[in-house]
């Protein structure tokens, strides 16, 4: 059988079973009988998921340190997660757009990510596969539903996964505050690969190597730099916003 962990809180909950797989179980706390455990309830009872009132106590086991909102779910661990190889060795589609956070290591920030990939329309997040955040029940909490609905793809060797998505015709764009470019200059149309970098150190050297322009965001004031998840918010929906106002015109 597939491995399977806790998901916890309304959001993540309720996408979950919304999903094409749905969790194998519910967990209600006792304390909870408002309008939103209702929901849940009637969720699960149209998906079939069997369903459970329990402690509250439990679900802080079950979930150390997530603020659960008295309700988890058991999913499948792979559910959210994506093959590379089905993203590597697939032409793109005129408009993809594709997130790369590189070491990204906070599961908040890679929460919040996938939160903002779904919300510009990005078709996946890739991250390396060591030393970064990986899917956990902080990062699902976070993303509140969003982690399973974008696939994180993580990779052996990020570097490697850039030439080959350069190969297939993606346009490469990295983000770093000491960029000659703004990010407002440049068209950001067709296949596209947003490339973000860490909380502290930003891309690595051959990451950034690998990208076709390096931009940074314009910004008033006495402010030096964005959190990564703000950045990546702002540099996905300016693509967005540029090819919305290309097809607007034709």
């Amino acid at each position: 059988m597939p491995r399977e962990h806790y998901v916890g809180g309304f959001h993540a909950v309720l996408a979950a079973l919304e999903s094409a797989d749905p969790p194998s179980e519910v967990l209600i706390a006792d304390s909870r009988r408002d309008g939103r455990a209702a929901r849940v309830r009637e969720q699960a009872r149209t998906r079939g998921v069997p369903l459970q009132r329990c402690a509250r106590d439990r679900l802080d086991l079950l979930l150390p340190g997530i603020r659960h909102q008295g309700v988890a779910a058991r999913v499948a661990a792979q559910a959210a997660s994506a093959d590379p190889d089905a993203l590597l060795y697939t032409p793109p589609e005129p408009d993809a757009l594709l997130l790369v956070l590189d070491g990204v290591q906070d599961p908040r920030n890679l929460g919040a990510c996938l939160r903002s990939a779904e919300a510009a329309g990005a078709g996946a997040v890739i991250v390396p596969r060591d030393r970064s955040a990986q899917m956990s029940p902080a990062v699902r909490k976070v993303a509140a539903g969003s982690a399973e609905r974008v696939p994180l793809v993580p990779v052996t060797n990020l570097a490697r996964a850039l030439d080959r998505l350069r190969e297939l015709g993606y346009w490469v764009v990295g983000l770093a505050g000491d960029a000659d470019e703004s990010l407002w200059s440049v068209r950001l149309d067709g296949p596209l690969v947003m490339v973000m970098g860490a909380e502290e150190g930003g891309m690595r050297r051959l990451t950034r190597e690998r990208c076709d322009r390096v931009l940074r965001i314009p910004m008033a004031g006495e402010v030096e730099s964005l959190n990564v998840s703000v950045a990546a918010a702002v540099c996905l929906f300016e693509a967005r916003r540029q090819r919305a106002a290309a097809a607007a015109t034709g």
